[in-house]
């Protein structure tokens, strides 16, 4: 197919998987961050006894969680999940094509000083692999405690998102190791979210510009949000009593 075989189609394809990756992250980056907004007005930690959705003196962060709950999100989520996954397995795919084509890995750098020819645009593979790598990573502490046991009935339900907050981030060098993804996934996103709009044909001189700044702006208030839930996790588990 078209799609798959030419070169604009393959990069339209990620592109479009680009965009679900960076949908999927500002969903998840802003339920996260309501656990912030929560330990400055004294609502960390507020889970009711049932495990009812929006149940009356929840914290806003778990009800954050109990909408990703609800029928349509649960519906959507996996969906974008899908389109996260296929955005960096095709991508890493592409890369390895394209190391084979070239002859290896060094004849498939070319030496360049364009804008697109930053680091993150030569290693994009390396981040794909260290993003995907902490996926997993990242799923056996949450998805693997809510949403598994609640979609498949595997392992034990957790309904207090502040707990596993707790015990996730409670320890420093997980919370190294999620900065480091953090970091990864800044690097990705900004780089593909110019290149994303490059290849639907956005590439005028004084619109490209614009967009850079605006993704820049973007995904940083992103992983910004990412970071601080983290380091607040952090500092509620060990210094709040």
């Amino acid at each position: 197919m078209f799609i798959f075989n030419s070169s604009i189609g393959k990069k339209f394809v990620q592109a479009v998987s680009g965009a679900f990756l960076i949908l999927f992250m500002l969903i998840h980056s802003t339920i996260n961050f309501f656990s912030v907004i929560d330990s400055f007005t004294g609502k960390w930690g507020a889970v009711a006894a049932d495990e009812a959705l929006f149940s009356k003196g929840d914290g806003l962060f778990k009800l954050g969680c109990d909408f990703m709950s609800t029928p349509v999100i649960s519906i959507m989520v996996p969906v974008l999940a899908l389109g996260f996954a296929v955005h960096i397995l095709y991508g890493l795919w592409l890369t390895w094509q394209n190391i084979r084509a070239r002859g290896g890995w060094k004849r498939y750098e070319v030496p360049s000083k364009a804008a697109t020819d930053s680091w993150s645009s030569k290693n994009m593979l390396v981040l794909g692999v260290v993003i995907l790598g902490l996926i997993a990573f990242h799923l056996t502490h949450f998805w693997a405690k809510m949403q598994l046991p609640e979609m498949f009935g595997v392992g034990n339900f957790e309904n207090n998102p502040y707990l596993l907050l707790e015990v996730t981030f409670g320890r420093w060098w997980i919370v190294v190791i999620y900065l480091i993804w953090f970091a990864a996934l800044w690097m990705h996103m900004v780089h593909g979210f110019w290149s994303m709009f490059q290849t639907v044909g956005w590439n005028g001189k004084t619109w490209f510009k614009r967009v850079k700044v605006i993704g820049l702006i973007f995904v940083s208030l992103i992983c910004l949000m990412f970071v601080v839930t983290a380091v607040n996790a952090f500092v509620q588990a060990n210094f709040i009593a």
